[in-house]
Order: structure tokens, then sequence, then C-alpha cells
């Protein structure tokens, strides 16, 4: 959902008038710009606005960036990407430039307006059976980062996305990850497809239902492997191995603890670390590279649902979680919190071990 004001002049972070690239505020800010100049290109799009009236240039010309591409979904001809190139005047150069990206593809997440919302909606439930990757809006997506890489190198090259759009560019920064192509990752408000239990008050319920899930899962997960009922063969040591290479990819995940469609990441990560810190690191390491949800389906047999590897397991993760308090679920959800200044924000580094 885009963040309701497209007028860069009026909801943008203007006051970044010189980027520090070693900034992480900056950064994150750039990173959420271009990511709703994705939204206003595709608004001035359905609202015919053209030429001076355009709304979504400021979004990255303001941060000298330069569009040289748009990523249209074949379905509903929507703009749901774009590519930009980074062209800093020469007068700009400081020591942190090295820092900055030379390209960066952004994609936006879901527009409730009439001429896209059905197809979002629909991808929306690919994301939810996890068959985002057998979708042709992700084929488009995924063909641009791979030309990019190959054309300029994975060093220079960002992935930003918000909500579905954070979506896509995590599962095609986990594809090149796999290929040994670790892009810098720049994820807001990432679905999580989960019961929200980190929304649940009581620390002892949620851990103990963490717990219980962990058991569960770890109980399935070895049931599969011993009788073959895995369909996607993704408990053998071949998929450990894989996720196990994957842990070198880093992303920046960046999530509202108020936000039911995220904030179940917070869990994740945390329940991940205290079970190592109990001495259960195996258990921690069997039970992360599965979903509950997929497991059961695949060990009852269940036809007809997507169960290959769910989105949202992630080896590895620098965690940014805002807890600045929110008035309601679409500013808990929007993708301006981010460059706002002055948040109240909880950062920590998961690497899998």
């Amino acid at each position: 959902m885009a963040s309701g004001n497209e007028h860069f002049s009026y909801s943008g972070p203007s006051q970044l008038n010189n980027v520090d690239w070693n900034n992480a505020h900056h950064r994150r800010s750039v990173a959420a710009s271009l990511v709703e100049g994705v939204y206003s290109l595709e608004g001035d799009r359905q609202a015919r606005r053209g030429g001076y009236q355009s709304l979504a240039p400021p979004w990255w010309e303001f941060f000298h960036f330069k569009l040289i591409q748009q990523l249209v979904d074949d379905d509903d001809h929507s703009i749901f990407g774009a590519i930009f190139e980074y062209k800093p005047p020469a007068y700009t150069y400081h020591s942190t430039i090295d820092q900055s990206p030379r390209y960066v593809i952004a994609f936006r997440g879901t527009l409730i307006q009439l001429d896209t919302l059905a197809r979002d909606f629909e991808l929306d439930i690919e994301i939810i059976r996890n068959g985002l990757h057998q979708t042709t809006r992700f084929a488009i997506a995924m063909k641009a980062v791979r030309d990019m890489v190959a054309a300029v190198g994975d060093s220079n090259l960002w992935l930003t996305g918000h909500s579905q759009g954070a979506a896509t560019a995590m599962m095609a920064g986990k594809t090149m990850a796999k290929a040994g192509k670790f892009l810098e990752a720049f994820l807001f408000n990432p679905p999580y497809i989960s019961p929200p239990i980190e929304r649940i008050k009581d620390k002892k319920v949620r851990h103990g239902l963490r717990f219980a899930g962990t058991i569960i899962k770890a109980g399935l997960a070895f049931a599969a492997a011993t009788n073959g009922n895995n369909n996607n063969q993704r408990s053998g040591n071949g998929y450990e191995d894989s996720f196990a290479a994957m842990s070198e990819w880093i992303p920046c995940l960046f999530v509202n603890q108020a936000d039911p469609i995220c904030s179940e990441y917070i869990g994740y990560f945390k329940h991940r670390k205290k079970l190592e810190d109990i001495g259960a690191g195996a258990l921690s390491r069997l039970t992360s590279q599965h979903s509950l949800g997929t497991l059961f389906m695949s060990a009852v047999g269940i036809k007809g649902v997507e169960t290959s590897e769910p989105l949202h397991l992630l080896p590895s993760a620098y965690l940014t979680v805002n807890l600045s308090p929110s008035q309601d679920f679409m500013q808990a959800h929007g993708l301006y919190q981010w460059w706002r200044p002055n948040l109240n924000l909880n950062c920590n580094v998961y690497k899998y071990k």
C-alpha cells in the first residue's frame, strides 16, 4: 500500500539534501523513496498524469537517480517495478559515495485502486500459498535482476521493495544467493505467512506457543525425511546445504511491531536465538528451514497446494524493528514510516550458524 501522499515535497524526506551513504537512516530513506517512486509511477499511469503533472520523478531525482526501465506486468499492464541508475553530479563526490549503489531495482506492493486491485490481490494469494515464484510477474522481475547482475555485477546492484514488493525482492535475492550472488536488499514490511503470535502480549504464552510449534515442526520434518513424504525433497542434505549457503546473504528487513503482516519475523529470529542459547542449535537449524503449514500439508498428502520452500524462511538478516507507536494498521504497514526522523528502532543481526 502506498504512503497516501504521492507528493514528494509534502511527505518525502526532503531534508536529505546531502546523502551520507554510511548513514543507516539515509540509506533506508533513499531505498524507501525509490519504492514510493514506483507506487507513484503506477499512480501517474492510472491518473493519466504526464510531463510536469507527473508526481513520480521527484522521488528519485531528488537523490540523483535516473529511471532507466519500468517493469510492467503482462496481465494488467501495471507498473510494478523500476530500475534506477545513480548519477550524482561531480560536485557531490565525497568519501561515502563508494558505499552507494550504481543501480537499484525497486518493487511496489499492493495498490488499492481499481486498475490493479484484482491482479495484486491474486499475487497476494500466491504469496500465501508459496506460489509467487510461479507467477509471470515474478518471472519478469527475476529476468530483470539476472540481466542487471550479468551486466553490472552483484556488488553494484541493490534490491528494495515494500509489502508484496518486498516479497518479490526477497524471492529474487534468495534465488541469486543460491547461485552465489549476494545483493544488498532493503525489504520494508515483508509478509510473513503465519498466525500473528508476536501480537500476543503475554511473553510466556508466546514462548510456549513457539516452543510447541518447534517440537511439532521437528517431528513432522523427521517423519517427512523418514517416510519420503516431502513432495519437493526439501528435507534432504541438498536442501540443508543450500539453506546454509544462502546464509551468507544478509538482507535488511524493516518491520513494525504493530504490523501483523510482518511482525512475526521478530519472533522467528528471537526464538531461533533462544534455542541456540540453550544449546538446541541443531533443533533451531532444522526447524528454521521449515514451515509448519507446509510440513503438515506434505505429511497428510494434500494435493493442489504448493509445498515449495516458504518465502519467509531466511537463514540470516539485519532486522530493524520500529517500536514507535502506530495509530492504526495503515500507519504500521505504511512505507512512509521508514524515512521519518527520530524513530524508535531496535536493530539486530541474526546469522545462521
